[in-house]
């Protein structure tokens, strides 16, 4: 479980990173990163991460499958610990 955790608290750090670091390339007309990739972050149990970097940086806040697909990550990711959790995994 201690691995989790470690696992869950880089990939947030790193979700919430990359967007905080495409909102300030988008500022300055720089190269992005991919759609994809912040969406793939989110996924793969940075949603808490992503969601929080959206908000703060008030960042692909008008795109569905931000506004709409991380808090619905955020709430799976949140089932998924709580069981684990609950089973004493």
């Amino acid at each position: 479980m201690k691995g989790l955790l470690i696992y869950l608290a880089a990939v947030n750090l790193a979700a919430f990173a990359a967007m905080g670091a495409d909102k300030a390339k988008a500022k300055r007309r720089k190269w992005r990163i991919p759609e994809s990739t912040l969406l793939l972050l989110s996924l793969i149990g940075g949603s808490a991460g992503g969601l929080l970097g959206m908000l703060l940086f008030r960042h692909k806040t008008r795109h569905a499958a931000f506004f709409l697909g991380i808090p619905v990550m955020l709430v799976l990711h949140a089932g998924i610990l709580w069981f684990l959790l609950s089973r004493g995994a």
